[in-house]
């Protein structure tokens, strides 16, 4: 797979501001880097979703928010309400986090039965399912991808970034063999850079996570946020 252009690339990218503290002058800014650089969408927390919206009108940038973050234990119910809350005010995409305790303890039914709540609230609205790979062993990440596959969610998402690390290239491969063609692989948490993007995209990545969209489509130097 040859490298993506700069134009195309910026069309992989989330751009993301999840902070606690952000503030509404840091989302505007946000969506106007988003804009500007012609990124797929800006990923803000869900009190940030009108504000955002707000400031995309009229422009093909989409507003992305995440649900039941960052930990994912939660009910699901409120998952649910989130969500449905969130799309009112105007997101056009959901990316929850999945009940990783469940997970880990075999209660795939549970798991599944939590997606599958958030994912009849999404409605049309495509979902994207988080994984947090790095607290998971490699049969739970196949397990989360395959009760993913079956409910036929839009994408599964590496990290949220507010764990131990982040998006890996072997994690972005694993998914994308489990999950097959037709669903999207997000990788989030540490890319910051072309090479790192250009890399998870070789892997099977069809979106990228980043606050450091703006570096990755210049060529510059990031920080050392998501």
């Amino acid at each position: 797979m040859t490298s993506l252009d700069p134009t195309a690339l910026a069309q992989t990218i989330d751009h993301t501001l999840l902070a606690a503290d952000a503030s509404r002058e840091q989302i505007a800014t946000l969506c106007a880097e988003a804009r500007e650089h012609g990124f797929y969408s800006v990923c803000v927390n869900s009190s940030q979703v009108p504000v955002a919206a707000r400031h995309l009108a009229g422009s093909a940038v989409k507003v992305c928010a995440v649900v039941g973050f960052p930990l994912g234990a939660g009910l699901s119910a409120a998952k649910a309400a989130e969500t449905m809350l969130t799309i009112a005010a105007g997101a056009q995409e959901i990316d929850m986090v999945l009940n990783i305790g469940w997970l880990k303890e075999g209660l795939y039914t549970d798991v599944r039965d939590d997606i599958a709540a958030v994912l009849q609230a999404c409605g049309e609205v495509p979902l994207k399912v988080i994984l947090e790979t790095c607290l998971l062993d490699n049969a739970q990440k196949v397990r989360a991808c395959e009760i993913c596959r079956e409910l036929g969610v839009a994408f599964v998402k590496t990290s949220t970034g507010f764990s131990r690390s982040g998006a890996t290239l072997e994690d972005v491969a694993l998914m994308r063999r489990v999950v097959g063609p037709d669903i999207g692989v997000k990788a989030s948490g540490g890319v910051r850079d072309v090479a790192t993007a250009q890399a998870m995209i070789q892997a099977g990545a069809t979106r990228l996570g980043t606050s450091s969209g703006i570096a990755i489509v210049t060529g510059g130097q990031a920080g050392s946020g998501y």
